[in-house]
């Protein structure tokens, strides 16, 4: 036996769907406004005063011609491997900032010991889980910055 479809049952349907949609949207904005700040820079004006110099800075790195390998070994201790174009660049400082992508966690320093040959090993491991880590290169004049996703 069939049953007739009424205006009560389509009240129920439209209440369960609106009400799921709502639900999931509360649910979502409830996460996103857990996870991320939504501050990229503290004062986009200041920000955009130094724009010219990072656009410099940028051209003066990609001129140096370095590239940099980086890896994580199994004590969890951050690797650097920096070549150039005449082969490998030894005798820089390198130093790291690891931070959390969702700010949970403290930012780490980190100092680098020169393994020779362009490679280069952090003196502490990196903690568990995934980071964005800052890394900054310099060998006299020449600066490298760089940001890897390393972890997980």
């Amino acid at each position: 036996m069939r049953r007739e479809f009424t205006g009560r049952h389509m009240l129920f349907t439209m209440l369960g769907f609106f009400g799921m949609v709502i639900a999931v949207n509360l649910t979502m904005a409830v996460f996103a406004t857990r996870s991320f700040s939504g501050t990229v820079v503290d004062n986009g004006y200041v920000a955009s005063q130094h724009y010219n110099r990072w656009l410099a800075e940028a051209r003066a790195q990609r001129d140096l011609g370095w590239h940099v390998a980086t890896a994580l070994d199994a004590d969890r201790h951050l690797e650097l491997t920096v070549g150039g174009r005449d082969g490998p660049v030894s005798g820089a400082e390198a130093r790291a900032e690891a931070r959390h992508p969702l700010g949970r966690l403290a930012d780490t320093q980190f100092g680098f010991a020169a393994l020779g040959d362009g490679r280069y090993r952090s003196l502490e491991p990196l903690p568990d889980g995934r980071w964005n880590v800052h890394f900054d290169i310099r060998r006299g004049a020449d600066r490298m910055r760089l940001i890897e996703s390393i972890g997980g």
